[in-house]
């Protein structure tokens, strides 16, 4: 039997943040009734990290129009916050909501008709107004195996490539009893992994009462949850880690042992002129302190490649990090001049040039990620089942399994291979798993 619900359907692009609003989103769209209309209704959650997660979400909204003529087709999300009046211009679209109001029922309820001018299918609010970040309580993810939990909305800092503060706002921290009440809630729902989730995670608590750390919620969570088998941060900034954080990381098993760094870059200048505040030294050493304190961790980074007045020798101290840091896997964004900001302005490289240095960061990427799957041979690994055949390991590698264990389970495996993507792991009987295992 279908529901309202089911005639809503929520289109996700970018971060994990997005994927946990999305969720929300589709529950208030539903309590506004928008799936009782006829034809149903499609929302698209937008990135604005690059250009091309722009020209993605248009293409999309653009394909969604030719395939259901029918329905409500809403855009949300950073880049219809920083772009709305584009998104507007678009005949394919019913309305554009603001990023804040998309996570409350009112904004779904009397919804303009169709044909009506651009001016009017705008409701878009001032973002940098919004002063506090709601707890939402969901119940699940679609589709998902882990569970995210937002714990933080927003960033107060300027990096000059970046334009998502002006799609997300200032900084705002979920209450600490918020977020514990919610771990439990989806725990107590049967996810054995969560990850927490925001835009600037590691600057969650600045704006609380008595300025708590991250790593004291981390702590907390762990503490008063003790039902929680498994869980992860999100993109982090390394400079912002503070000691109780990386308390947790040396003494806590249950905190999978796996960092996503926010780097962007490995040459002092371009960092200082990215408005970065960390230098390289500082990531090299952050790095080394982590590996002391948990020799199993995998980590990952975001980088930039070609950012305005790039030489070659720069984007080689970028290229050299990768080893530096010991990274073991990477997300590389060829840079993408976003509107508003500083970096836009500055002298640009070609984009061939770009695109070049870009393909030689993934590819050194490709040989890290190689390096790391066999360090992996031969260990035994609790894996999370993602879906039949697939999960992922505590440090978030990519493992191969047979088909037949279930989304959601922890199967413990030994690493016997690898295909240069993903390890391939052979479950072991339950009577010998061994019990801790990364």
């Amino acid at each position: 039997m279908s529901t309202d619900s089911d005639q809503i359907r929520v289109v996700t692009f970018g971060c994990r943040l997005n994927t946990f609003e999305s969720q929300v989103m589709r529950d208030k769209a539903a309590e506004a009734g928008l799936g009782a209309l006829g034809g149903g209704a499609i929302l698209f959650n937008t990135c604005a990290v690059t250009g091309e997660a722009v020209r993605q979400a248009r293409q999309a909204i653009r394909r969604a129009r030719r395939e259901n003529p029918a329905a409500r087709i809403i855009v949300t999300g950073c880049a219809a916050q920083t772009q709305a009046k584009a998104f507007a211009a678009m005949d394919e679209v019913d309305l554009i909501i603001g990023n804040h109001d998309k996570l409350h029922a009112n904004a779904y309820r009397a919804l303009p008709d169709f044909g009506v001018n651009s001016t009017e299918k705008v409701r878009v609010n001032d973002i940098m107004s919004v002063r506090e970040t709601a707890a939402h309580m969901i119940e699940a993810i679609d589709g998902r195996a882990r569970a995210f939990l937002q714990v933080q909305n927003g960033c107060d800092h300027r990096c000059t490539f970046c334009v998502i503060p002006f799609g997300r706002g200032p900084s705002r921290s979920v209450p600490m009893g918020a977020v514990v009440d919610q771990m439990r809630r989806l725990v107590a729902n049967g996810y054995r992994e969560v990850v927490l989730t925001g835009v600037d995670t590691t600057s969650w608590g600045a704006d609380l009462p008595g300025r708590p750390s991250l790593g004291r919620m981390v702590r907390a969570v762990l503490r008063q949850v003790p039902e929680l088998e498994r869980l992860r941060l999100s993109s982090i900034d390394s400079v912002e880690a503070d000691d109780d954080l990386l308390d947790v990381i040396a003494d806590e098993p249950r905190f999978m042992p796996h960092l996503h760094l926010s780097l962007q870059h490995g040459d002092d200048l371009i960092l200082k002129r990215m408005k970065r505040r960390h230098g390289r030294a500082d990531a090299v050493r952050f790095c080394a302190t982590v590996r002391r304190l948990r020799p199993d961790i995998a980590l990952g980074a975001d980088l930039i490649a070609g950012f305005p007045t790039e030489t070659e020798a720069m984007f080689q101290n970028t290229l050299s990090l990768v080893a530096e840091c010991g990274l073991d896997h990477l997300h590389v964004f060829p840079f993408s001049p976003r509107p508003r900001t500083p970096a836009a302005r500055m002298p640009q490289l070609d984009r061939t040039v770009v695109r070049e240095r870009a393909a030689r960061l993934r590819a050194a990427g490709e040989v890290a990620h190689v390096r790391h799957l066999d360090a992996m041979v031969g260990r035994t690994v609790a894996v999370l089942v993602e879906r039949p055949g697939f999960g992922r390991s505590g440090q978030y590698t990519p493992v191969a399994l047979p088909r037949d264990r279930a989304a959601g389970s922890v199967v413990e495996a030994v690493v016997d291979g690898h295909d240069g993507t993903r390890l391939t792991g052979r479950p072991v009987p339950a009577e010998g798993a061994l019990r801790g295992a990364a």
